[in-house]
């Protein structure tokens, strides 16, 4: 079915809040749109086309990629070429495109890895399915045992130079990689301008190994990823398993990992944000965005609804004070994951 190209809301900028990453000039939105899981080749085309429209047209600039996000393997690039071309190419400027590459996209030994080679190769094959000419941000998708970090670095410093991307990133690297990283970076004129990493209440392992101080320190923004821990911070699972459910299927999320104790903290953390006026999912992004040195939080949406739903955190007060200690005595009080 053929549709009309989007025409923006004039008043798209109104509600969004903005925070700078690092020391950087660049803004990002505090909620940001990831393309993980729901833009596939197993979601319909229109579905992807109302989510993406509705998160422009409520500030949400930021569309993040990797080239293995589908399903198959490239499909969400592909996918989000199709919808730029249709709808959002007159935006171009307006928008905050980041990819990753690093993973296993085609046979033989340049396929996987983060060696110059691969990754360079890989942003190539990533521009073309998105049928632009530049990202806003490169990342090396995971640390790479067999490559120095040294020379991923270079790639992506290359990518910048290149005009093929306008600034580099990190995913999943421990703080000494990190910080190693960003040193060749600063030297080649490049300075890392992101760290993506998981963050949520039942995942705080970026606080624990140092890995959000050191991003500060090497003026980089910290992007959180599954700030609502695959599912678990939203309100799916505070009654059983649902048939049809990612936890159900075994997706990234096991079903021994919703013990009673798990389910009794989920409880009470959705009693505390039905008390603040918010859903438990809400309540989660909240907390993940009250540390300033988190830029922005990826939200995955399946649906216009689900992402309005979570856009929802941007109308109730931040967490202060004595709500940021009665969250925290309950996380701490729970078993760790």
């Amino acid at each position: 079915m053929t549709q009309d190209p989007h025409l923006a809301a004039d008043d798209r900028y109104t509600t969004m809040r903005y925070q700078r990453c690092g020391r950087s000039g660049v803004p990002l939105p505090r909620v940001s749109l990831g393309l993980w899981h729901n833009f596939g080749h197993t979601t319909p085309l229109e579905t992807q086309r109302a989510i993406l429209r509705r998160a422009f047209d409520r500030g949400v600039t930021h569309i993040d990629l990797a080239d293995n996000y589908g399903p198959p393997h490239g499909a969400a690039e592909t996918n989000f070429g199709t919808l730029f071309v249709q709808d959002f190419r007159p935006y171009r400027d307006e928008l905050f495109v980041a990819t990753k590459a690093g993973n296993d996209m085609w046979p033989g030994p340049y396929g996987h890895g983060c060696s110059r080679k691969h990754l360079l190769a890989g942003l190539d094959r990533s521009l073309a399915r998105m049928r632009l000419d530049h990202v806003d941000v490169f990342y090396s998708h995971r640390p790479d045992a067999d490559t120095p970090v040294e020379e991923t670095a270079d790639a992506l410093a290359t990518a910048v130079r290149q005009g093929k991307a306008r600034y580099a990133g990190l995913s999943n690297y421990a703080p000494e990689q990190m910080a190693r990283a960003a040193r060749v970076l600063k030297e080649l004129g490049t300075p890392l301008l992101l760290n993506q990493h998981a963050y949520n209440m039942l995942d705080r392992t970026i606080e624990r190994n140092g890995l959000i101080t050191a991003s500060a320190e090497a003026g980089a923004g910290v992007i959180a990823y599954s700030p609502l821990a695959q599912g678990q911070l939203t309100d799916r699972y505070l009654n059983g398993v649902p048939a049809g459910s990612r936890m159900a299927l075994g997706h990234f999320l096991k079903r021994d990992s919703l013990t009673a104790d798990r389910l009794a903290l989920l409880r009470s953390l959705n009693t505390f944000a039905r008390d603040r006026g918010q859903t438990l999912a809400q309540l989660a992004l909240t907390w993940v965005l009250r540390d300033p040195r988190v830029t922005s939080v990826l939200v995955g949406a399946s649906s216009v609804t689900q992402l309005d739903q979570n856009l929802g955190l941007l109308d109730v007060p931040p967490l202060e004070g004595a709500e940021l200690a009665a969250v925290d005595r309950l996380l701490t009080e729970a078993p760790p994951i």
